[in-house]
């Protein structure tokens, strides 16, 4: 694609030949385009605007992220230091002859951050713009004002172009693109894949080691080569600020050895494109002009593989274009000569069944069969800043314990790696640390999460690696080659709402490092919070409130919609805000549910007059369930009889143990699901006759105080819809490439695939239980509340995917989770479930906390669009001692 270039001159003879505005090449005549002639009218218009009357369908093809140039500051008062940087965004349109590259009005910048405007979108240009830039001659660009969205219709593929270099961003004096969602991977094609290496005579007699250099670099303006070997690798940093005008501000960290010992070395700025790709771990380099700093204080340390080498921590090698100019050569690993003594990389490999004795923060390295993959999401790295980490998920096995390595994944500037995680990979995770805390909680969750050095390898990345050598590594493939493939497949499960880490047990120390009014969110601020949300954006937040409604919403795992019909989550707008709730909304409210559920199930189980149909008259019917315990003081209140499914019905819906999927090995011996008889029985559901038995139930409890006060709040909000991206999901190699897609961010570039699947997410089959809770949290001032959903992961075939001892302290979500995976194991075992889904445990584990002031944390993760999940994560009681001690230092 060309830049869109200065404005044509007025006479066409005059020598100059600019590029027209907003050109971006590709196919058809440039008078043909109407996006072309769109932008044109508005550089030609009075206002430098246009506002088109047709508006054919436009596909996005690219949607590319820069930093914002500071805006200009005032007199007086000075610019704050504290203002966190901005961002800008080109977007590529085509409209089937040509493509155009646009700025976006920073007040549309929503639609980007919270995923609606995103490669392969369809949309609508009602407003556009023409901006010069005024700094620049002859230098303007198109700009996008107003958009609509077009539903229901596929992308047209883009205009091919010829492959060019990428040219900088339109709006102000940036070079360079970042990547869409974080600021650590490398994006663009100013990023070379990798260097070859290089025949290179190396002089042994004019080299210097390292030990020598510490002694010496202050006496010495020049150096003599260095010949090292890369030990370690940091993800890249990229440091650029508004009110800088540097073009490539990166850096990254190498920890590099030769016989005398370890040393930190930095590559800077425009060197890190050209080669933060070719310095891996293990490679060898010979250094020459290069200059020696002092090194800075506060750098991450890896922890080396041989405890014995000697780190001069004192000094830092550092790699930049000028003063001096560094030139670097890559030696071919055959041609690394033994009398070179250059170290070997050691590992700290350890077993799953060795990580229970390790402590808090120690270093290891990992291997591990993935079962379990997580959809990426993202964590803001300062309250109020459009900077985020990505991270994801991981479980993987190596057969020396039941239990799996848990793994917290962040972007370790692999972005390839990094996306391609899926179960049954061998995955590779180095310089990882652990994490634990016997003081608080001695059975909580022990799980690894990534550092600053951490490096991950996939199968297809493990040839050449210099861990193929290590000993356990060698062990963990001898053990894969005893196992069977089709039985670790029916373990792997990808995507979904996952949620660790869990909260602390003590409320205290949840709050240690922060104030309690920052911790503390009132419910009916809850709107802004998800408004405020990014896409993939995953924030944990504190309410204080009243347990007063528990609804249970029981949904097939097998049946799914295959109809992409998603339920609808209310928005932060449509919340009610008057004086009264009236008893008919609390019906329409029940009969939402209800198509939630609906969805969640399929279409076959849409609502008629006897399936999923709760009329206003059973409603009403609604009864208090109580427990025997409280037969002295309160009579028992009947309740309707249990729907179980019978099981001739179980095995139409896939629950039997002996109904479990089959493998077989395709051409290329990678495993493929057989769905036959899944689609068989989807079919044998549809024609299954409705009967007392296949219906779903949903079993309720409320408390006193709600039944008193739900017709007269003033806000009463409805977060509690469990999406189907919030569902995990059996891995299916045979879509492999659709799943990862779907648990993916949105690409940044829009890339359509020559063959491609009218698959549905939700057509994969579910892995965790048949249900979920909805949870009504009333506010301390009675009139507000809530509608939050508890999500019980319970996994039949792999059922050490989730620790639920995490939760054991906090009795009303173990009751829900651990009567949840009872129903779901009786039932996948094919024995009659006699058990409500609110049992007697858990109304009486929530008659305890009737009417008491509670802590609840929420777990609040944006979809992408309008859908936010919001699961309740953790209870806390305010009578504990830590709680109330909190209180009172607040109020001193």
């Amino acid at each position: 694609m060309e830049d869109p270039g200065p404005d044509p001159p007025d006479d066409p003879h005059d020598g100059s030949t600019p590029a027209s505005p907003s050109s971006s090449g590709g196919g058809g005549g440039g008078q043909a385009s109407w996006l072309l002639r769109v932008l044109e009218a508005a550089r030609g218009a009075s206002l430098l605007s246009a506002s088109p009357a047709e508006m054919p369908p436009l596909t996005v093809v690219a949607v590319e992220r820069y930093l914002a140039e500071a805006p200009p500051c005032p007199p007086a008062p000075p610019c704050p230091a504290a203002v966190p940087p901005q961002y800008w965004y080109d977007v590529t349109l085509a409209d089937g002859s040509r493509q155009e590259r646009c700025h976006l009005a920073p007040s549309l910048n929503g639609l980007v951050q919270r995923g609606h405007l995103r490669p392969g979108a369809r949309l609508r240009l009602t407003r556009c713009s023409y901006l010069y830039d005024e700094r620049r001659l002859r230098y303007g660009f198109p700009c996008l004002e107003g958009v609509e969205w077009v539903a229901g219709e596929p992308p047209a593929r883009p205009v091919p172009v010829a492959s060019a270099p990428r040219p900088p961003p339109l709006r102000g004096e940036r070079k360079h693109y970042l990547p869409l969602w974080n600021n650590e991977d490398p994006y663009g094609d100013a990023w070379e894949a990798e260097k070859p290496p290089e025949k290179v005579d190396v002089d042994v007699s004019k080299l210097t080691s390292l030990g020598h250099l510490e002694m010496t670099w202050r006496s010495r303006i020049h150096f003599h080569p260095l010949l090292v070997r890369v030990l370690h690798k940091s993800r890249l940093r990229y440091y650029g600020k508004p009110e800088k005008k540097m073009d490539v501000p990166y850096q990254a960290y190498f920890e590099v050895a030769d016989s005398s010992g370890m040393i930190s070395m930095v590559l800077w700025n425009s060197l890190c494109p050209e080669w933060y790709n070719s310095m891996k771990v293990g490679t060898v380099l010979f250094l020459e002009q290069y200059a020696i700093k002092n090194s800075y204080p506060f750098k991450t340390q890896p922890t080396p593989g041989d405890s014995q080498m000697k780190r001069f921590a004192t000094i830092e090698i550092s790699l930049n274009v000028r003063d001096p100019p560094t030139k670097i050569s890559i030696i071919p690993e055959e041609m690394v000569k033994p009398e070179w003594g250059l170290p070997e990389v050691k590992y700290r490999f350890i077993t799953r069944s060795e990580l229970d004795n390790l402590p808090n923060n120690h270093s290891c390295d990992v291997i591990g069969l993935v079962t379990f993959v997580g959809r990426i999401e993202r964590a803001r790295k300062r309250e109020h800043s459009e900077d985020f980490w990505l991270y994801r998920w991981a479980h993987a096995i190596d057969g020396t314990s039941e239990q799996p390595f848990i793994l917290e994944i962040f972007a370790t500037s692999q972005p390839d790696v990094f996306e391609r995680i899926h179960p049954m990979t061998y995955l590779v995770c180095t310089q990882m640390r652990v994490v634990r805390d016997l003081t608080d909680n001695p059975s909580s969750t022990i799980y690894l999460t990534t550092s600053n050095e951490s490096q991950i390898f996939i199968t297809g990345c493990h040839k050449g690696q210099p861990y193929t050598r290590d000993t356990k590594v060698k062990n963990f493939i001898h053990w894969t080659k005893t196992q069977s493939e089709a039985d670790q497949m029916k373990k792997t499960v990808i995507g979904g709402y996952y949620p660790l880490p869990r909260p602390p047990n003590s409320f205290l120390k949840y709050c240690k490092s922060n104030r309690v009014e920052s911790v503390l969110k009132a419910i009916g601020e809850m709107g802004k919070e998800i408004e405020d949300l990014h896409y993939r954006e995953h924030k944990r937040i504190a309410i204080q409130g009243i347990i007063s409604a528990i609804r249970y919403i029981n949904c097939s795992n097998v049946a799914e919609d295959a109809s992409g019909v998603e339920p609808v989550q209310k928005d932060a707008s449509q919340t009610l805000e008057i004086s009264t709730v009236s008893k008919e909304d609390g019906v329409q409210k029940e009969n939402l549910q209800t198509k939630e559920c609906t969805s969640f199930l399929g279409p076959q189980y849409a609502p008629g007059e006897q399936q999923w149909h709760q009329t206003p008259q059973s409603k009403k019917s609604t009864v208090k369930r109580k427990t025997e315990a409280e037969e002295g003081s309160t009579s028992v209140i009947p309740v309707p009889s249990y729907h179980y499914f019978t099981r001739s019905a179980r095995k139409k819906f896939g629950l039997d143990k002996s109904q479990h999927e089959d493998f077989v090995q395709d051409k290329n011996e990678q495993p493929v699901s057989d769905s036959s008889q899944y689609y068989a029985d989807q079919e044998g559901l549809s024609a299954m006759p409705e009967t007392e038995e296949t219906r779903g139930t949903c079993d309720s409890w409320q408390s006193d105080l709600w039944a008193q006060v739900k017709d007269k709040l003033l806000k009463y909000l409805h977060h509690s819809t469990v999406f189907p991206e919030s569902i995990p999901r059996k891995f299916d190699y045979a879509h492999k490439d659709l799943l990862m897609q779907q648990y993916n961010l949105h690409a940044a570039v829009y890339q359509p695939k020559e063959m491609r699947t009218d698959k549905n997410i939700n057509e994969f089959k579910s892995a965790s239980g048949l249900g979920y809770y909805e949870v009504t949290v009333l506010g301390i001032n009675h009139d507000v509340a809530v509608d939050v959903a508890f999500l019980p992961l319970f996994y039949p075939e792999n059922p050490h995917l989730l620790q639920m001892e995490d939760i054991e302290n906090d009795t009303l979500l173990s009751c829900m989770s651990c009567i949840s995976a009872y129903h779901q194991k009786t039932t996948s075992y094919g024995a009659l479930c006699d058990t409500f889904p609110l049992s007697n445990e858990i109304v009486k584990a929530a008659m305890d906390l009737d009417g008491k002031h509670v802590v609840c944390i929420l777990d609040i993760c944006h979809l992408g669009d309008d859908k936010v999940e919001v699961f309740l994560s953790k209870i806390y009681k305010t009578v504990e001692p830590d709680v109330l001690g909190l209180v009172c230092n607040q109020n001193a």
